[in-house]
Order: C-alpha cells, then structure tokens, then sequence
C-alpha cells in the first residue's frame, strides 16, 4: 500500500530542522526500499528559502505502518512540526522519483496537494506528463474513497503547477516549492 505523508513545519522550527537533519536522514535509510519519493519543502524558489516541510511517498504493508513511519520519524518525536497528513496514496505514474527522467536538477519543482471533496477528479494523468516526478489521488484508509490528488511536478512556475488539477474539483489546492529529498 502507498502512503504520502506531509509532515508541515512549526514557525520557528529551523534550529530544530538543522539539528536533526542527520537522525532524519538516517531514519528514512531504514526506509530506502520502501521510498517512492521524498524531500523537503520550501518557502519559495530562492536561495534564501526555508523549508516549509517534508514529503514522503512511501509503500508499506498498512496504514499502523505507515502512521509508525510517520509518527515515529524524529522531527515529529522532537516537536518540529505544527501536522502531519497522512493519506493512502496510489502512484498512477509507476514509478519512483529516481526514476524521473528529469533527474534532480533543471526546472521549478513543486509539491501540488488537492484536498478534495465530492466526486473523484483528475484520476487519469494530466497530458504533461514528462514533467510529472509522482501523481496519484489521495485516499481513504479503505483505499476507495477519493480525498484529493498530490503530484510532484516540474513546471516553470506555482501557477503553471498548481494547473496540473482541475481548479474547481477541489475545496482548496496547496502549492509548494519542493525538491528531490535525500542525502546530498
């Protein structure tokens, strides 16, 4: 079963982020196998951006194991995060981010979220799909119930990403600046 998992920072939270950044990266090792796609968010494209968060798309045998993933990772155990989202995902590409033939570097990447309410939308991929790192609707832990669409995109700009979902499907719909996750 896949399972994405954003867990958003707490204001003020950087310290605390740089501190832990080693325990993180050794935590989510244990998970290599596992990992679809993974890294941190941002406040913007800049240089001078803080992270925002972290995402991680990850296929584990249940939802116990994959809220243990998120619940015991060790920024959230330490208090770095103001939530965590954790929804049954469906990876509609097949594939992992290591796997994008875009590789890490060149172009805007971002982390789209449609939180979703009513009937299913953007089930079927989006005609740009060469920008696409990871697509796939956000379910309920019965693995049937529609609750949105999460991709990760490259794309010129927020606006030209955030158009990857139909705008008036979802109650509201999260653009993040995002890049590939992982030790450097």
């Amino acid at each position: 079963m896949e399972f994405l998992c954003y867990h958003r920072d707490r204001i003020g939270s950087l310290s605390l982020r740089d501190e832990l950044l080693e325990a993180h990266w050794s935590y989510m090792d244990r998970y290599e196998k596992e990992l679809i796609a993974r890294g941190p968010t941002f406040s913007g494209p800049d240089d001078d951006a803080v992270p925002t968060g972290s995402v991680h798309i990850v296929d584990l045998p249940d939802a116990a194991t994959a809220r243990a993933f998120a619940f015991d990772e060790p920024g959230y155990q330490a208090g770095m995060y103001r939530d965590v989202l954790v929804r049954r995902w469906r990876n509609t590409l097949g594939t992992t981010m290591w796997e994008y033939p875009g590789g890490r570097s060149g172009g805007s990447r971002y982390l789209v979220l449609g939180l979703g309410e009513g009937e299913a939308a953007d089930l079927a991929l989006p005609p740009n799909r060469e920008d696409l790192i990871a697509y796939g609707p956000l379910l309920a832990d019965d693995g049937t119930t529609w609750l949105g669409t999460a991709a990760l995109v490259r794309a010129a700009d927020a606006g030209t990403a955030r158009a990857v979902l139909t705008a008036d499907r979802y109650a509201d719909i999260e653009v993040h600046d995002w890049t590939f996750g992982g030790r450097r």
